[in-house]
């Protein structure tokens, strides 16, 4: 399936845009999808991230569908 998933922070500027266009199989997960964005070499070294499927924080075992808004949330620093 191939998902358009949104991009925060640390993730967004590590990949050069607030969304990237990812395929993975048809029974992934959250964490089929976090696994595939570590191994590319952009995304070497980022922190941890939530996932957001459909406006809802996700666990890593939630199977993501085609259609679904999947969104990447680094821990984020203010002041």
């Amino acid at each position: 399936m191939q998902l358009n998933v949104l991009l925060f922070a640390s993730y967004a500027e590590a990949f050069g845009g607030s969304r990237m266009d990812i395929a993975l199989a048809d029974d992934a997960t959250v964490a089929d999808l976090l696994e595939e964005l570590q191994a590319m070499a952009r995304a070497r070294g980022l922190p941890p991230a939530a996932v957001a499927v459909n406006q809802e924080y996700a666990a890593a075992t939630r199977r993501l569908a085609p259609g679904d808004e999947v969104a990447i949330i680094p821990p984020v620093a203010g002041g």
